[in-house]
């Protein structure tokens, strides 16, 4: 599996539909959401296949506009001298 940063932003006045459109689509527990501060973007870190799994996970109104990110884990031993 691969990892991805999912950001979608959003206008103010459609954060009920995308919260309910997030939900109805089973990916609401991914997503971690700044609109009650005033940044109206959700983000989440998924494990799927490629990077189109990733983008589905963002509704319809607001995909073309999210911005799909493949994360890389680096761990200690990277950076060892082979």
């Amino acid at each position: 599996m691969n990892r991805y940063l999912i950001e979608s932003p959003h206008e103010a006045e459609d954060c009920d539909r995308i919260l309910r459109d997030v939900l109805a689509m089973g990916y609401i527990h991914h997503f971690e959401w700044g609109c009650k501060a005033g940044d109206h973007t959700g983000w989440a870190i998924v494990e799927v296949e490629n990077i189109n799994q990733a983008r589905v996970m963002v509704p319809p109104l607001v995909r073309p506009r999210a911005r799909i990110v493949p994360l890389t884990r680096w761990f200690p031993e990277d950076f060892e001298d082979k």
